[in-house]
């Protein structure tokens, strides 16, 4: 599965989309006050993307082993301390209401930890490269 994101930036104009197989959505991020970037920065997509990624993990592991979830909240954090600098200390948090007992909760968190594909991205360390723009082609992002 190819998995991407597109941000176009112009003074006064922000765009952000991604796209899944060939699956486009539009993401309404703003632009910075100053027009010049996001509002948005890439440790807080960062952080989301690890929130995002265990949340939806959570509710696809409890449906392969048959544990009802009535609500998921994720946080995750970690400290960016300069420019250049890698991310430090991260770590996330999830908090599951369910009917299910604290044991299975728990399995269901861990479980759920060992096969996030965010975080065990992050945790290989995965080579990150620059390529040229037409080595990278993307889909027209949705208007």
């Amino acid at each position: 599965m190819k998995i991407s994101a597109h941000v176009s930036n112009a003074v006064g104009e922000h765009r952000a989309s991604v796209q899944t197989t060939g699956q486009s959505r539009s993401l309404p991020i703003p632009a910075k006050a100053t027009g010049r970037g996001s509002a948005v920065n890439g440790g807080e997509l960062l952080m989301l993307a690890l929130a995002t990624c265990y949340c939806n993990d959570i509710f696809r592991e409890a449906e392969r082993i048959g544990v009802a979830i009535d609500a998921v909240e994720v946080r995750a954090e970690a400290d960016f301390e300069g420019v250049g600098l890698a991310a430090s200390n991260i770590r996330y948090a999830a908090r599951i209401d369910s009917s299910a007992s604290a044991a299975q909760i728990d399995d269901l968190l861990r479980q759920t930890d060992a096969v996030a594909e965010i975080q065990n991205t992050l945790r290989a360390g995965a080579a990150v490269s620059l390529t040229p723009w037409t080595a990278l082609p993307f889909a027209s992002p949705p208007a």
